[in-house]
């Protein structure tokens, strides 16, 4: 709610003057006109909100990790640890390529969501750039799953559970 300052105009026997009748519609439209920018504002910004984000919609704990090439390479980063039924958001800010890669852990009851796209990874929290020769940098090579944004400036993936016939863990 937006307050508009009031004015306290003392009571007399005389009309109020039109100058200050003036005076108050001006500062009434000044912050009428103030209170539209900022409502605008606030649209925007929500509107504006754009990032990858992964929801688990299994009844399992997930670990996360994310691959995606931006203009100065290919980057991995991992791990979000993810509670059954709720999401996270992996990428911040609107979309800067059409492809992402996911690969997943099922912490609770084994298995992984993998792919044939080979990018590095490691056991800690971690941000690898380059994808070439993981393991002679110390990395495990590790396989994602291409996830086709079609160019949305954002995206959500939802990973299910086996038996909802979604993604399912190799």
């Amino acid at each position: 709610m937006i307050s508009v300052p009031s004015l306290s105009i003392p009571e007399r026997s005389e009309a109020p003057k039109p100058a200050l009748i003036r005076h108050v519609l001006a500062l009434a439209r000044r912050c009428a006109a103030a209170a539209t920018v900022c409502a605008a504002l606030g649209v925007l910004s929500q509107q504006a909100r754009a990032d990858l984000k992964l929801c688990n919609t299994t009844s399992s704990r997930i670990g996360v990790a994310i691959g995606y090439q931006d203009p100065t390479g290919w980057t991995t980063e991992g791990w979000w640890n993810i509670a059954a039924q709720t999401c996270e958001t992996l990428y911040k800010g609107t979309l800067s390529s059409r492809f992402y890669y996911i690969h997943a852990i099922d912490y609770d009851r084994g298995g992984e969501w993998a792919g044939k796209s080979f990018m590095c990874t490691t056991d800690k929290t971690f941000t690898i750039r380059g994808v070439q020769d993981c393991t002679r940098r110390g990395y495990k090579s590790t396989g994602f799953f291409e996830v086709d944004t079609q160019e949305s400036k954002d995206w959500t993936i939802r990973l299910t559970d086996p038996s909802e016939g979604g993604a399912r863990p190799k």
